[in-house]
């Protein structure tokens, strides 16, 4: 069995399709750098990413491929699942061994890679879809409104543009708790942010709730009327917890304002 080791990232996995290539050899797998290989693995390659290689196997796809099947390799690839290495591997090797002319495989949902990746390609664009529905901002005394999600997978770089233009008037942050970074809109462009010192956030990253030094008084008020109405609307006998677990997984409440 052949491995190919590399640093997990798209241009690693891209530089050892140019390695493959180079080799004349198809690895079995793709396993990231400190992982423990298979006890059957007698090769392997450590891939040493490039960005030259890497782009001139973009290149070589943007050929081959649709917009929309090198849009899902990238919005796949944000899911951060280890398992979508080696299937995204051979799906990309296999476009370029099919040859001119002949269709493009990237709906040929019977190849197992294929439709490993278009299946996670959909449950980010799900979650990337869920993402722009449970945010819940607060705004704080400066008047930046704050929004502080946790998504199974890496969405923010997706959701950004739909808040830049829904919210074009007014500066906001949107940040992931659970990877430590997010986005900064002052009115005029977004930039991505990280703190140094996370002890001195302004905020929780358990609940996403504002301290009350930098709450504004007034989205106090909001989020306590936001409460009652959800209460109020709420028709007991007609609830089904179930329903609402599939259109609003528990995962996400802790930072939704009306489970708080």
């Amino acid at each position: 069995m052949t491995v190919y080791t590399f640093d997990h990232t798209l241009d690693g996995l891209l530089t050892a399709v140019f390695d493959a290539y180079a080799l004349h050899q198809m690895p079995d797998s793709l396993s990231v750098e400190g992982d423990i290989l298979t006890m059957f693995c007698n090769e392997v390659h450590q891939v040493r990413t490039a960005e030259d290689k890497a782009r001139r196997v973009w290149a070589g796809l943007e050929k081959r491929l649709s917009r929309e099947a090198l849009r899902l390799i990238t919005v796949a690839w944000l899911s951060e699942e280890k398992e979508l290495s080696t299937p995204l591997f051979h799906y990309i090797y296999k476009v370029f061994r099919q040859k001119e002319g002949a269709p493009s495989i990237e709906r040929n949902f019977s190849d197992p890679d294929v439709l490993f990746v278009t299946n996670t390609g959909r449950r980010v664009m799900h979650e990337q879809l869920r993402m722009k529905q449970f945010i819940r901002f607060q705004k704080t005394k400066d008047g930046t409104y704050l929004g502080v999600v946790s998504p199974d997978h890496n969405v923010l770089p997706l959701i950004i543009s739909h808040f830049r233009d829904r919210f074009g008037d007014q500066p906001w942050l949107i940040y992931d708790a659970r990877r430590r970074y997010g986005f900064y809109y002052d009115r005029q462009q977004v930039v991505r942010i990280t703190f140094e010192d996370e002890e001195a956030l302004p905020f929780d990253l358990d609940t996403g709730r504002l301290s009350s030094e930098v709450l504004s008084q007034d989205d106090q008020l909001f989020q306590d009327l936001w409460r009652t109405y959800f209460k109020a609307i709420c028709i007991r006998e007609r609830m089904n917890p179930r329903k609402q677990l599939s259109d609003m997984p528990r995962r996400y409440w802790k930072y939704m304002t009306e489970k708080q």
